[in-house]
């Protein structure tokens, strides 16, 4: 694709510098190249990649309630702010996987203050 957009940028300043070149002889303003859009592939790729960061850090927050919220809650909340920034089109999961990173970060500090410890005790 890239050399197409290439080959088509050489065509149109081989037809303009032909069209200055006839337009000199004959008196005539020689029209200004088309502009190119811009190629909407990377806007996609970059909100699937958003969508993709917002259900990560859904689910990322939703497991390290469980198991490993001391790495998986602040990773949660980092997912959930990039995704935003980027401008999900899912802006309620990136919320939520927001919420519930820092909901892993206050289960871990209520486990450190009952127990004394970063780690899960089921048994007695």
């Amino acid at each position: 694709m890239t050399l197409t957009l290439i080959d088509r940028t050489r065509r149109t300043d081989d037809v303009t510098d032909h069209a200055a070149e006839q337009g000199t002889d004959q008196g005539v303003a020689p029209e200004a190249p088309p502009a190119q859009a811009p190629d909407p592939a990377p806007r996609r790729a970059a909100g699937r990649e958003a969508d993709g960061l917002a259900v990560a850090s859904f689910v990322l927050g939703l497991i390290g309630l469980l198991a490993f919220n001391l790495l998986l809650g602040p990773t949660a909340i980092v997912m959930a702010l990039l995704s935003l920034a980027r401008r999900t089109r899912r802006p309620g999961r990136a919320y939520l996987g927001l919420a519930l990173g820092v909901a892993d970060l206050v289960v871990l500090a209520a486990l450190v203050t009952v127990n004394g410890t970063v780690a899960w005790n089921l048994g007695a």
